[in-house]
């Protein structure tokens, strides 16, 4: 018995058709030109629908009183000079008193990456528990890059107890905080150095974040250092001050 497939094919997506025209037809073509062909014969099929295992927490407009509520999260990248190579990194910021609270430099950076440096940030900083009691949730604002919309990013933050909140597309504004943070860096550490190599790059990093920390004067912060401000917003020794974004 001799089957037709014609009405078969027909059902065909535009890449598995890609293949179909290479190989049967002998066609020299691209899933670009044949997306293009398809979608103009009206023949393209409907996308599936991706469903989040997590849902997606738009950002909003919150005011912040303290340390330990909201923290930015973002990644940039330098490269490795003469060759294809980069190091990356993801980097915390706490809104209120500016401290990066934790980062992870490498050479590559994934969620798993991510989620293992908030691990130890989160125990630096005594986020969860105060007197046996579980606190209010601390805030983590990302992007929508894919380490952040990752399901081992949501499984974290869910266990974590952590909101995760992410920004609209092409709204780096609501990020500001840390989107200064590694323009800084960029300026004051990037541009100064060449790394040639990693061990460099991460020397050079962690330098300039103990700096950054410790002693950098922050104009917003009554020129005192991140951690020195909080320090002394901890003791009472500044009033508390209330942060709109």
């Amino acid at each position: 018995m001799e089957f037709y497939y014609d009405d078969l094919e027909g059902a065909l997506g535009y890449k598995k058709w890609t293949v179909l025209l290479r190989t049967k037809y002998g066609l020299i073509i691209n899933k670009k030109k044949v997306y293009r062909l398809c979608e103009k014969l009206g023949i393209l099929k409907d996308r599936k629908s991706k469903q989040s295992k997590h849902p997606r927490r738009l950002a909003r407009n919150r005011t912040i009183t303290g340390s330990n509520q909201l923290w930015q999260i973002d990644i940039k990248y330098g490269n490795i000079v003469n060759t294809d190579y980069f190091v990356f990194l993801c980097a915390v910021i706490d809104v209120y008193d500016r401290q990066i609270v934790g980062y992870y430099r490498g050479p590559t950076c994934k969620a798993k990456d991510i989620t293992s440096m908030l691990i130890k940030a989160i125990i630096r900083r005594k986020i969860h528990f105060k007197a046996g009691e579980l606190e209010d949730k601390l805030i983590i604002r990302s992007d929508n890059g894919p380490q952040f919309v990752s399901h081992l990013f949501g499984d974290f933050c869910e266990y974590q107890k952590i909101y995760h909140e992410r920004i609209p597309s092409n709204t780096p504004d609501m990020n500001a905080y840390i989107e200064s943070f590694h323009a800084q860096i960029q300026r004051e550490c990037f541009n100064r150095h060449s790394f040639t190599f990693y061990d460099e790059a991460y020397y050079r990093i962690d330098q300039y974040i103990d700096f950054y920390n410790n002693i950098r004067p922050h104009g917003s912060l009554r020129n005192y250092a991140p951690k020195k401000f909080g320090q002394l917003t901890l003791s009472g020794e500044l009033p508390v001050q209330e942060i709109s974004l």
